[in-house]
């Protein structure tokens, strides 16, 4: 829970970012390169090498083009639907990962799996128009489907061919290095500036990489360790909980009961998918991250 509650305080930090005027691409550069020194102090704190194949480097540049997609698709999205409202529709992923299975790998989808995209689908028609009649904007949506669609495509991928046996930790920091690249070019001077009026955005800016990045690694990899994939990945529904209930007791966003059925039927298609136990793996890729610890005999 503590991971999947990290990983859900995205809007907590990147909003008084955007909200300053630093662009998206800007905030993102500071949570990577951030994030970046914190990962390599994991790797030399768990003896681990920073050597790579040659075959392993073009595809690690993809993958960091997907990540950094994704990461940059959902920030812009704050703008146009808010934080709760998008990252809701951003857990819509695991049935994304179900879907590609299906159509690429042909791995069957079972009547569990069509229930969950019907509530799904029902979820996000409540989210896309409102109490008052007024409908999303449909570029938001379309933001958030693409983060969604990107980071999807990425799990995919990532436990695929010779990514497979590149360990978490190590791939994480290549596929961050290699999305750095896409926010240097569009990198703003006048963010140092801006943090510069306002030293509290500092803390925000690491804080990203901290508490969404290594934070987040780190307690996901011990509650395997203790639990197993399948129920981390099920208590990964508290990310959404935890970036909805920021959005709203933090920055005010507002929920009416028609967008709260809809986050709800949204949240609960994900996680009975996952319980179904075929898209699990995918989702998480830190079962090698600390490979010496052993459980506790009891």
């Amino acid at each position: 829970m503590l991971a999947a509650a990290s990983y859900g305080t995205n809007p907590l930090f990147a909003l008084p970012l955007l909200g300053a005027g630093i662009d998206a691409f800007s905030v993102l550069f500071l949570r990577y390169f951030f994030a970046l020194p914190m990962l390599a102090l994991m790797m030399v704190a768990r003896g681990r090498g920073f050597g790579l194949r040659r075959g392993q480097v073009l595809p690690l540049v993809v993958l960091g083009l997907l990540m950094a997609l994704s990461s940059l698709t959902l920030y812009v999205s704050y703008a146009y639907i808010g934080a709760a409202i998008a990252s809701t529709l951003l857990f819509i992923y695991p049935i994304l990962v179900t879907i590609i299975m299906s159509a690429c790998f042909h791995e069957r989808i079972g009547w569990l799996t069509v229930v969950c995209i019907v509530l799904a689908t029902t979820g996000i028609g409540l989210l896309y128009r409102g109490d008052d009649g007024a409908v999303l904007s449909p570029y938001g949506l379309l933001l958030v489907f693409l983060s969604a669609l990107s980071y999807a495509i990425y799990l995919v991928a990532v436990n695929r061919g010779q990514m497979k046996d590149i360990p978490t930790l190590k791939l994480t920091l290549y596929v961050i290095f290699f999305g750095l690249f896409l926010f240097a070019f569009r990198f703003q001077p006048s963010t140092f500036a801006i943090l510069s009026s306002r030293p509290l955005l500092w803390l925000s800016a690491f804080s990203m990489a901290l508490f969404p990045t290594a934070l987040s690694l780190l307690c996901t990899s011990a509650a395997i360790q203790k639990i197993g994939s399948t129920p981390v990945a099920i208590l990964g529904a508290v990310e959404p909980v935890t970036a909805v209930a920021i959005a709203i007791l933090v920055f005010s966003e507002p929920l009416t009961p028609r967008l709260a059925v809809g986050m709800l039927l949204v949240i609960m298609s994900v996680t009975f998918i996952i319980a179904g136990g075929s898209v699990t793996s995918h989702l998480l890729r830190v079962r090698k991250l600390f490979p010496r610890l052993r459980k506790p005999k009891i």
